[in-house]
C-alpha cells in the first residue's frame, strides 16, 4: 500500500524572486507544519547547538534535523499555518 502525503500550501516568503524562498506547508493528515527556509550560518547553529535550552536536556542538533531561519515578514503566514494545523486536528480527530 502507498502512502500518498496531502500538503496543503500555505504561504511563501513575500519578498521571493522567483528562487527557492521560505515556504509553509500544512500536512493533512497528520497536521503536522513542513517548513522550508534558509540554513542557519555557522554562528546562529553553534549559538542553537551549545546553550542548553530546557534544564537536563541534552545540547546539540541530531544528525536528523536541522536549524532554518524563517523570516519575520513570514510570521502572518506561519498564523495562519498553525490554524489550518488546529482545523486538520480536529478533523482528523472527528474520524478516528
Amino acid at each position: 500500500m502507498e502512502f500518498v502525503m496531502t500538503l496543503r500550501f500555505v504561504g511563501i516568503d513575500p519578498n521571493t524572486g522567483g528562487e527557492g524562498s521560505p515556504t509553509v506547508w500544512v500536512e493533512e493528515e497528520s497536521a503536522d507544519l513542513v517548513l522550508q527556509g534558509e540554513k542557519a550560518d555557522a554562528v546562529l547553529k553553534s549559538l542553537v547547538a551549545s546553550t542548553e535550552w530546557v534544564a537536563g536536556h541534552k545540547t546539540g542538533i541530531p544528525p536528523h534535523e536541522r536549524v532554518i531561519r524563517i523570516p519575520f515578514r513570514m510570521v502572518q503566514i506561519l498564523r495562519e499555518a498553525c490554524d489550518a494545523a488546529e482545523r486538520a486536528s480536529a478533523e482528523h480527530r472527528d474520524v478516528r
